[in-house]
Formats: structure tokens, sequence, C-alpha cells
């Protein structure tokens, strides 16, 4: 099939996996300017691709391998993306019927795919929104991607605006000031800056600079969040904001700091300085999940570290050796920046 029209993405993981596949709905949009696009998600990621402006639909993935064949079939795919794949995926586009099926060709199930790439992306050699746009291959679609103009396309819900705006007013948000976003959880897909250098950090920005600073989280994040909050300058939203609240948040925001987690993607998707912190471990360095644009600035172990698994590497406390002070320092110089433009 040489031109489909009708074309499943799937992506079934976490916020920030999603958020470095959004760009290929545009990329193929490019290609076939008559397509329907849509995507196969998580529930709770779904708000992410409200509005989005080349997603046709969005599908929310079922709890068993028959519920989610009986709904493709439906939609009569004409060819199916699976940028992150598992075997319940893999059996329920081959159920389907699906006639192109894209996807990895190491796993054991890849039988199911009859259109298979050959890449290791836990080597870490290229990133994972270049490795997302390479599975368009089979489709004719060859895309070079340079940061600072990727087709992310992130919608801001306005009412969720209004709804933080209003949030703000009732604390010692300033308005006129820049906003600096801490974000110091994780859902444990890397090693992570520790929480002591959080707090150090968000002290000396409440004590020495003029700025807001807006501490997020979800609710399993709170205690972390109350841990870090200096003083009543802190404003502590870690608990209570949707996902498209935290989206608006960013929204209205110059930074965000954070580990490599979903908000630093929305951050860059939604063109945001981005602050992270990274172990060097080639699985989650940053070259394979950093926030893709130029305007991050990133945070190793000064320690060398390089080649210890995840278990020797939280044993030797290798994030402990990154420096909270040049990371403040990183921050002030990014808030000169802004102010000066």
């Amino acid at each position: 099939m040489n031109n489909p029209q009708n074309i499943l993405i799937v992506r079934t993981d976490r916020i920030g996996d999603l958020i470095l596949t959004l760009p290929l709905a545009a990329i193929v949009k490019k290609h076939f300017s008559g397509a329907k696009i849509s995507f196969l998600v998580q529930s709770y990621t779904a708000e992410l691709l409200e509005n989005h402006p080349s997603i046709y639909e969005t599908l929310i993935l079922r709890g068993s391998v028959s519920e989610n064949v009986s709904m493709l079939k439906k939609k009569k795919f004409d060819a199916a993306v699976v940028a992150s794949p598992n075997p319940g995926l893999a059996f329920s586009l081959y159920g389907a019927g699906i006639p192109i099926r894209i996807g990895t060709a190491y796993r054991w199930y890849s039988f199911l795919f009859n259109k298979r790439l050959k890449t290791h992306r836990k080597s870490g050699d290229k990133h994972e929104l270049e490795y997302n746009v390479e599975m368009l291959k089979p489709l004719g679609i060859e895309e070079n991607l340079k940061k600072g103009i990727v087709p992310f396309n992130l919608q801001v819900d306005q009412k969720s605006v209004q709804s933080i705006k209003e949030i703000l007013e009732k604390t010692e948000y300033d308005f006129s000031l820049p906003t600096v976003i801490i974000h110091p959880g994780s859902g444990g897909s890397a090693v992570d800056l520790p929480i002591s250098k959080f707090k150090a950090i968000v002290k000396r920005l409440a004590l020495e600079l003029n700025v807001n600073i807006v501490v997020t989280g979800n609710k399993n994040e709170t205690g972390v969040a109350n841990k870090i909050c200096a003083n009543e300058k802190t404003i502590n939203l870690a608990g209570i904001l949707s996902l498209k609240e935290l989206t608006a948040m960013i929204s209205l925001s110059e930074i965000t700091a954070a580990n490599s987690t979903g908000p630093i993607h929305i951050a860059a998707a939604l063109g945001k300085h981005c602050v992270g912190f990274y172990p060097d471990i080639h699985s989650m360095s940053p070259t394979r999940w950093g926030p893709y644009t130029e305007k991050a600035l990133i945070f190793q172990p000064e320690m060398d570290c390089d080649g210890l698994n995840v278990d020797d590497y939280k044993r030797r406390k290798c994030m402990d050796s990154i420096d909270e002070n040049k990371i403040f320092e990183g921050i002030k110089e990014l808030l000169l920046k802004i102010e000066k433009k």
C-alpha cells in the first residue's frame, strides 16, 4: 500500500514517551496530506492529544487483547506504527488484520509485525524522538529532525490556563515575575537528583532571586514536594493538578527543572527553557532521553560513573556528585538571558 489513508500510531507508555512521539502526526500529514492519523494511548495520557491539529482521533487502550481487536477492527486502519511495543499490542494489531504493521525486529513476538526495523534503542546512540521517526521509513517517510523546529503541536487548554491563574491568585504568586517550576519526582525510569539537592536549589532561589517558584508533582509525590518547599514564596501545587493543568502551568513559566520525566518534555514541546538532571547510563542518558530542544541545560554526575549498572550507580550515589551551586548559577544565568530578551 503506497498511500495509506488511515494510520494508527501506538504509544501506550508514559507522558514523556508520548510527547516524544507526537511529532509523527505532523510528519505523516506532511507526506500524506489527506490521511487520518489516530493515536492509541493510555487513558491518563490522552489529555495531551486534545485539539492536536494533525490527530483525527484518540483511542484508549482496552484491558484485553480481544477488546482491542474488536475496537481496532471497526476502525479499518491501513497501517499501524508501534513506537513502543509489547506482546498484547502486537497480537491486537495482528488480530485486527491491519495490513501494514510496523514494529521492532528484535522481540520474540516480532513475527506479528510485517514491517520490522532492526534498531537497538537500548544502545542510546540516538534520541528517542529520532528512533520514533525512523519507524516511518516503511511508509516511505524519511525526515531529518532539527531541535527547535520539531512539530510537537502540543496544545494548551485555555480553560486550564484560567483555572491555574485562579489557583495562583490565592497564593503569594506575582504575575509580574518570571516563574521557575521545580519537579523533583519521576516515574522511576532513571536515576534522580537527590531530594537534598532540590531542597538546596529551591532555598537559594527563594532567598537570592526575585522569581516565582512553583513545585509540581503527582499525588504520590506530595511528600517529596513538601520536603523541598523553602518558605511562603515556594508555591506547592503537587498532587492537585490534572495533566492539562500541569501543561497550562508550564506554559505560564519560563524554566522547568526536573529529572528525566514527563514535565521536562512538556516544557521542551512548549518551547520553554529546561534544566535537566541525567545519569550517564547509556539507556538513560540525555542523548536518548533529554528534552529535544536547543533551550536545554543538562547536568550529569561529575564523578566517573560511566559503565556502571543502575544498582551500582545508586550504590555509589553518582547523582550526588552534581553540584547544586552550579545548577543554581545555571538557572540564574538563564533568567538573566530571558530578562534581556
